[in-house]
């Protein structure tokens, strides 16, 4: 019995742990292929959405795979299980992973084609690695046959990493800003000095400006109507009311002298 066939025992062995004695019976009559006759059923099996450019199973994501059963018997068969396993591609062949074996039980009549669906999971580095899916198919009469329907080589991948990512917007904001650290870093080095930069003045010229500000101040005060006010300092005397600026002139008194000569 060829490797692959004792691969196929070996999953139908541990599937009977979950589905009871069926799958007993079906490792107890699978026969070597070479010694009995083949069953006439043709399998055939695609990948919808994995094999645009090769078999690519991504890592993390389902993979489907649809296998097609022709059946060319003159009796019904079924269907009972489909199961696989990943191996290496180097001359002395691996087993990697063994994949999922998926229970069935689906009946083809005789000269119809059925598509089952068969999906599974992958989280490996990525890699070329020969990917190999078999089924195990009973006739009317019970017997069990094995009957590969896969054997290639697969890539495993990772999943595309979309540009919203949190990670991949903080990696794209610490290379900008280190981007735009060294753009400033070469212009105040190497362009900032070849411009023309403003002259500094020092404690005599602010002194001048300051006087020059107040001289051009004290021009500007308005000067009130009436008598010139003297002080020290400039103010506004709009506010001041008129009779305290401008006192009134004082009376004068006619004396004693004046009033005896207009008696006589």
């Amino acid at each position: 019995m060829g490797r692959f066939g004792f691969f196929s025992l070996a999953l139908l062995s541990l599937q009977s742990l979950f589905v009871g004695g069926l799958a007993t019976d079906a490792a107890e009559n699978v026969e070597d292929q070479s010694e009995t006759p083949k069953l006439a059923v043709q399998v055939q099996t695609s990948f919808p959405a994995s094999e645009i450019f090769g078999v690519k199973l991504v890592n993390g994501q389902p993979t489907q795979a649809l296998i097609s059963f022709s059946n060319e018997e003159s009796a019904p068969i079924t269907v009972n299980f489909i199961g696989g396993s990943l191996w290496t591609l180097n001359d002395e062949s691996k087993i990697i992973r063994n994949l999922t074996t998926s229970r069935y039980n689906v009946e083809i009549p005789a000269g119809e084609t059925q598509d089952l669906s068969y999906s599974f999971v992958t989280d490996l580095h990525p890699q070329d690695l020969r990917l190999n899916l078999a089924t195990v198919v009973s006739d009317s009469e019970g017997k069990f046959f094995t009957i590969h329907a896969f054997n290639r080589t697969v890539s495993v991948v990772e999943p595309d990493t979309s540009i919203f990512d949190p990670q991949i917007i903080f990696l794209y904001f610490f290379l900008l800003s280190c981007f735009g650290g060294i753009v400033y870093f070469f212009y105040t080095i190497w362009i900032a000095p070849y411009f023309p930069q403003k002259r500094k003045t020092g404690k005599a010229g602010d002194a001048r400006k300051s006087a020059g500000a107040a001289k051009k101040v004290d021009e500007q005060v308005p000067v009130p109507d009436g008598p010139a006010v003297t002080s020290a300092t400039t103010y506004n005397a709009e506010w001041i009311p008129a009779h305290h600026i401008n006192r009134p002139e004082p009376r004068k008194v006619k004396g004693s002298g004046s009033r005896s000569r207009s008696r006589a």
